[in-house]
C-alpha cells in the first residue's frame, strides 16, 4: 500500500495539521472545550432538577466555526427500563424493552410493567400508550411533544434559537444495562485492541440511551424507540489521538464542502463519518495514526465510505444488523455519492485546497508552496502563462543575487542553491500572480463571485511582502478596480513608508544598499523585501485588473527596445517601473475622488520621475504619463508626451492607441464648436 501513496502526502499531513492548529483545533484548546461541556452538563442538570446531557460535536469538541454545528442535548426521563422481567423491583415507572421479528436492528418497544409484580400491562390504552400487533400495551415515541416554550420541532427535538447558535434538545431514556442487541460488540475479536479491554468494560458501564425515534420502513415507527450508545461513542471520540480527531473533523469539512452540495444534506451525516473513524480505528494498527500519515488517514476514510456506498451497506458500530444507509443511500443518490468520492479520491488530496471552513483551504496554499502550483496549474497553457510573466522577475533576482555576492565579495553560490533560494522568493510573486489572475476571472463575469475575489485578496495579501513595492502595487490596483480607495490610500502610504533612498530597482545593488546589508547582516529574502523593488508584470490573463491605460501597453509588444539589458522580450505582457506606477495609481485615486490638490502632486511627481530618474520600461512611463494628463483634460500636452513615446518607438507602441482617442475627442470638441 506504501508503494502507491504519493510523495507528498507526508509533508503536505505535516503542514495541514500545522493549519488546524492555527485554528483553533489543537489539543490544548480540545480538551478545554470538552472540560467545559462537562460543567455545562452538570449546572444544567443542578439549574433544571432534570438529568441532562449533551452529545454531538460541541460536546466531543469535534467542531470548528465554519461547520456552523448544532448544539445537541438530551434531557431523561426518570423511570426505570429492565430488558428482563427477572430484573424486576416495585415501582411506579418501570418499563419492560421488547422487540420481535418485525422490529428492525437497533430499534425497541417499551411496555409498561404493573408496579406491584412483575407483570406487563396488556389492557391500558391512551394519549401515551397504544396496543402492538401482540397486543402489548407500548409507550407511543410521541410523549416528548409536551407544552413547553420551544421556537419549533425538528423531528423528534426541541429546537431553540440563542443568537446565531441553533440548539436541538431531544427526550432520552436512560438505560443503565448494556442492551441484548449490542452484546455483540463486547466479545468481537478485534485484532489491533481497539478498544482496549478496560476501555470496552467502561463503556458498558454507562449503559445506552433511547430516543423517540421509530424506522421510516416500519408500520409501527409510531411506537418504536431506537438504541443509541450515545455514552460510549462520546468516550470513543475523546480517546482519539490528535490525528484521529483532526481525520475526524477534516472528514466532517469535505462532507460539508464536497458531498452535501452534490447529494443532499440528508444522505451522508456526521454520524456516518463517526461510524466510519471507529471501524477504521479498529481494524488498522495504531502505527498509521501519525501526524504525517494526516492525509493518508482521511484517504482511507474516503475509501471506506465508497465501499460502503457500492455495497449499499453502512453496519452500525455497535448493532452491524443496522444498516444506517437505509432509506438514505439508493437509486440515483447512490450513484451520485459514488461519482463525488470518486472524485475526491482520484484528486489524491487536491480537494483539501477547496476547504473553505475557516479558510483552511487557503491557509494550505500559503504554507504548501509547491503542492499549491501544481493545483493552480491545470494544464499546460496556463503553466505557460504563469512563466513567461515572471521569467523576467526571475532574470531580474539572479542577476541581483549574483551582483550582490560578487560586491561583497562573497563566493559564487552553485546554480542549484542559486535556484533553490530564489524560487523560496518567487513564491511570493507567484502568490500575486494567482491572486491577480483569480480576480480577473471573477471580474469577467456578470456577477463578480465574491468567494474568488476574497480568495484573490488572500493571495494578493501574501504576495505583497515580495519585494518593497511591485506585490503591494498589485494589491493597490485590485483595490482600485474595485474602486475600494480607502484601501488603496493605505498600500500606498504603507509603500512610501519603506520606499527611501535605499531602495534599488531591477536589480542594480546601489553603495547605500551594499552598506546597509554589510551593517545589518541581513540574509537575501531580507534583502528582496527591504531593498529591492522589481517592475510590476501584467499578463493578459490579469486584464480585468488591471487599470484601463495599461491595456493598449498589454498588446503591444515593448520590452528590449526600452534600454536595459537586463529586459527580456514577452509578447502581450506589459511591465512597469515601480516607482512611476506608484504615482499613476495615486492619480486615479485622486481623480476618482475629484481632489485637485493630491491629483496634481501625483501627475507632478510622475513627470518628475520621466526626467530625472532612470526608467527601464520609459514608452510606458509617457504613455501612462500622457493618459493622465488626457484624464486632467490637457490635451495639447498629452499630444506631445505621446509624440516623445513614438519617437522612442514606432512600431507596436500603445501610444498609438491614445493618439487615435485624442484625434476623436478632437474632432467632437470642433464639431461642437460649429454647432
Amino acid at each position: 500500500m506504501t508503494s502507491n501513496i504519493p510523495e507528498y502526502y507526508k509533508e503536505v499531513s505535516l503542514r495541514l495539521n500545522r493549519v488546524l492548529d492555527s485554528v483553533g483545533l489543537g489539543e490544548d484548546i480540545r480538551w478545554k472545550r470538552i472540560n467545559m461541556w462537562i460543567q455545562t452538563e452538570e449546572l444544567m442538570t443542578v439549574v433544571t432538577k432534570t438529568a441532562h446531557h449533551y452529545f454531538g460535536s460541541h460536546a466531543e469538541a469535534t467542531t470548528a466555526p465554519g461547520l456552523q454545528s448544532d448544539i445537541d442535548g438530551v434531557y431523561c426521563l426518570r423511570c426505570r427500563f429492565i430488558e428482563d422481567l427477572e430484573r424486576w423491583m416495585p415501582d411506579n415507572s418501570t418499563f419492560l424493552t421488547v422487540s420481535d421479528e418485525n422490529t428492525p436492528p437497533g430499534y425497541v418497544k417499551l411496555q409498561k410493567v404493573l408496579s406491584h409484580q412483575p407483570w406487563p400491562v396488556y389492557n391500558e390504552h391512551n394519549e401515551h400508550f397504544t396496543f402492538d400487533r401482540y397486543g402489548r400495551s407500548v409507550l407511543c415515541n410521541d410523549v416528548h411533544r409536551l407544552k413547553v416554550n420551544v421556537d419549533k420541532y425538528h423531528g423528534p427535538a426541541i429546537t431553540n434559537y440563542y443568537g446565531k447558535f441553533k440548539a436541538d434538545h431531544m427526550l432520552g431514556i436512560r438505560l443503565h444495562a448494556w442492551p441484548g442487541q449490542a452484546s455483540q460488540w463486547l466479545t468481537r475479536n478485534r485484532r489491533h485492541n481497539w478498544p482496549s479491554h478496560q476501555t470496552i468494560g467502561l463503556i458498558q458501564e454507562t449503559g445506552a440511551l433511547l430516543f423517540p425515534v421509530g424506522h421510516k420502513l416500519s408500520q409501527e415507527k409510531h411506537m418504536e424507540w431506537r438504541l443509541s450508545i450515545s455514552y460510549g461513542e462520546k468516550l470513543l471520540v475523546w480517546l482519539f489521538n490528535s490525528t484521529q480527531y483532526k481525520c475526524y473533523i477534516l472528514l466532517k469539512m469535505i462532507n460539508k464542502i464536497f458531498i452535501k452540495p452534490a447529494v443532499g444534506d440528508n444522505v451522508l451525516s456526521s454520524y456516518h463519518c463517526k461510524t466510519c473513524m471507529f471501524y477504521l480505528i479498529e481494524n488498522t494498527q495504531t502505527a498509521i495514526w501519525q501526524l504525517d500519515n494526516l492525509l493518508l488517514c482521511v484517504e482511507l476514510c474516503l475509501r471506506l465510505l465508497y465501499n460502503w456506498t457500492e455495497s449499499n451497506i453502512c453496519p452500525n458500530y455497535f448493532i452491524p444488523e443496522e444498516n444506517m444507509f437505509q432509506c438514505k443511500v439508493f437509486g440515483h443518490v447512490q450513484v451520485q455519492l459514488l461519482s463525488v468520492l470518486g472524485d475526491l479520491l482520484r484528486q489524491e488530496g487536491r480537494y483539501l485546497v477547496g476547504i473553505s471552513c475557516d479558510n483552511i483551504g487557503q491557509k494550505l496554499v500559503r504554507t504548501c508552496q509547491i503542492p499549491v502550483m501544481e493545483l493552480e496549474l491545470q494544464s499546460q497553457d496556463v503553466a505557460q502563462i504563469m512563466m513567461s510573466s515572471i521569467m523576467v522577475l526571475f532574470a531580474h533576482l539572479e542577476i541581483a543575487v549574483r551582483a550582490l555576492d560578487h560586491d561583497l565579495n562573497f563566493e559564487p553560490r552553485a546554480s542549484h542553491e542559486l535556484r533553490r533560494e530564489i524560487n523560496a522568493i518567487l513564491w511570493k510573486f507567484h502568490c500575486s500572480m494567482i491572486g491577480s489572475r483569480l480576480a480577473s476571472k471573477s471580474l469577467s463575469e456578470e456577477n463578480a463571485d465574491q468567494h474568488f475575489l476574497d480568495m484573490a485578496q488572500e493571495f494578493l495579501l501574501w504576495g505583497s511582502s515580495s519585494d518593497v513595492a511591485s506585490g503591494k502595487l498589485k494589491l493597490a490596483a485590485f483595490y482600485l478596480v474595485q474602486n475600494n480607495l480607502d484601501m488603496s490610500k493605505d498600500v500606498f502610504s504603507e509603500i512610501q513608508k519603506s520606499y527611501n533612498y535605499k531602495i534599488s530597482e531591477l536589480g542594480v545593488v546601489s553603495q547605500h544598499t551594499l552598506q546597509s546589508i554589510l551593517s545589518e547582516n541581513i540574509s537575501t529574502t531580507q534583502l528582496i523585501s527591504q531593498y529591492l523593488a522589481f517592475p510590476v508584470v501584467y499578463h493578459p490573463s490579469e486584464i480585468n485588473c488591471i487599470p484601463k491605460a495599461l491595456i493598449p501597453e498589454m498588446f503591444s509588444s515593448i520590452g528590449s527596445d526600452q534600454g536595459s539589458r537586463y529586459v527580456r522580450d514577452f509578447r502581450k505582457s506589459v511591465s512597469v517601473d515601480p516607482k512611476l506606477y506608484i504615482y499613476f495609481l495615486e492619480f486615479l485615486c485622486y481623480h476618482r475622488q475629484n481632489n485637485m490638490t493630491y491629483k496634481k502632486t501625483a501627475l507632478n511627481n510622475m513627470i518628475c520621475v520621466i526626467l530625472h530618474e532612470h526608467l527601464v520600461f520609459k514608452v510606458t512611463a509617457l504613455n501612462l504619463l500622457a493618459y493622465c494628463l488626457t484624464q486632467d483634460g490637457r490635451l495639447t500636452n498629452a499630444y506631445s508626451i505621446l509624440g516623445k513615446s513614438m519617437k522612442l518607438i514606432k512600431e507596436n507602441n500603445g501610444a498609438k492607441w491614445q493618439i487615435a482617442t485624442l484625434v476623436i475627442i478632437s474632432l467632437r470638441f470642433l464639431r461642437g464648436g460649429q454647432r
